[in-house]
């Protein structure tokens, strides 16, 4: 059975983001009945930042060390969501452009997924992804308009980074953009942004 993880990383109520979200769930569900879906609000998890007692714990379990009691309550957050995160074939992100970037609980979950051996391994040629085989949806929201490639938008292209370090690079990408800097066609632009969202997830 095909298991589908749908990441959400916005909690503001009636956001695009979360439209568009619910756009691309609502089909994807219709379109594919029998994939087994599991949702992740990040906004109601806790999500600790990348920190001492993170990194001390990660390097301690990998040497088979023993953990003291915090580092141990930080690490099994980290293990469930990345064992989450290894198990599904397909993953969707939904989130916004907040200030050029991700929401701060989306980067901290993405540290998450670094992990050498599990998602990537070293080389004498640098880094491999070890999730090849996964396909990904990001499902973006921003109010301005960005040109393809532009160096001051680091949601979109942040999150793709992450993912080609872990070989991921079957990526379907649907942007609605501009609903704030042309509010004459606001809800305009946000229907067709949540039209392609519905099409997309049908194929996805």
């Amino acid at each position: 059975m095909t298991t589908t993880l749908f990441i959400k990383a916005n909690n503001r109520q009636g956001a695009v983001t979360s439209r568009l979200y619910d756009a691309f769930f609502n089909s994807y569900r219709e379109a594919h009945p029998n994939d087994a879906v599991v949702e992740v609000d990040l906004y109601q998890e806790r999500i600790p930042l990348l920190d001492d007692i993170m990194i001390s714990g990660n390097f301690k379990s990998a040497m088979g060390m023993e953990l003291s009691e915090e580092e141990q309550a930080v690490r099994d957050i980290v293990n469930r969501h990345l064992e989450q995160f290894l198990a599904a074939d397909k993953l969707v992100f939904a989130f916004p452009l907040w200030n050029l970037t991700v929401p701060a609980v989306l980067h901290a979950y993405l540290d998450y997924m670094h992990h050498p051996r599990k998602t990537f391994k070293y080389t004498e040629q640098g880094l491999v992804g070890l999730l090849g085989d996964k396909k990904a949806a990001l499902l973006n929201a921003r109010g301005g308009i960005y040109a393809e490639g532009d160096p001051s938008e680091m949601a979109v292209s942040f999150v793709k980074n992450h993912l080609n370090v872990f070989g991921i690079t079957d990526i379907t990408t649907i942007i609605i953009e501009g609903h704030n800097q042309f509010r004459d066609r606001s809800e305009e632009i946000i229907e067709e942004g949540l039209r392609r969202a519905a099409e997309a997830a049908k194929l996805f």
